[in-house]
């Protein structure tokens, strides 16, 4: 089964680039739908495009399990990290970009989730693969990714208002 790690990493990436990029439009095409809320974008805040890369790749964490994870005495200790470096690096490089050119490009922003993601799923491969290193137990990484999950839920209903969760279209917060 370990043969077919690379394989489902790039499924992985491939999952969450089609997934997040429907999330983004599905709070819009629900005529904004709480439950949709929950999982989607309900604007344009890089708080909300976080949540695009996290959903897709918990939900395929939980897929692949099923079938490799079991092989993998750190897995969810790699995807924990996989998941953590896609959701820091998404505003270091879009605060990076929009604060050195002053511009903020769509086409850019798509580039940075894609780039994150196979950041992450690249992670994810090399801490798999390693059969050394430093991992925390199966409990503690789901307990964390549930944390992960809430912070998104409380914050998209009641985000704090400071840059990270503002729209930059509606300079709202949260649900429009």
């Amino acid at each position: 089964m370990k043969k077919n790690l690379f394989v489902w990493q790039i499924a992985g990436f491939v999952f969450t680039c089609i997934l997040g990029t429907l999330l983004h439009f599905l709070y819009d095409w629900t005529n904004s739908n709480v439950l949709a809320a929950l999982i989607s974008g309900v604007n344009e805040s890089t708080w909300e495009h976080m949540k695009l890369m996290f959903y897709p790749m918990a939900i395929f964490s939980i897929i692949q399990y099923k079938f490799i994870g079991s092989d993998y005495h750190n897995y969810w200790f790699a995807k924990l990290c996989g998941l953590l470096l896609s959701l820091v690096l998404i505003p270091v490089f879009y605060y990076t970009y929009t604060g050195v050119f002053g511009v903020n490009a769509d086409w850019f922003n798509i580039t940075i989730f894609f780039i994150c993601a196979a950041i992450a799923y690249f992670t994810e491969y090399t801490l798999l693969q390693s059969e050394k290193g430093f991992h925390i137990s199966t409990k503690t990484a789901l307990v964390l990714l549930a944390g992960i999950s809430l912070l998104f839920t409380a914050n998209t209903f009641s985000p704090p208002e400071i840059p990270l969760f503002r729209d930059p279209i509606t300079k709202m917060y949260g649900i429009n």
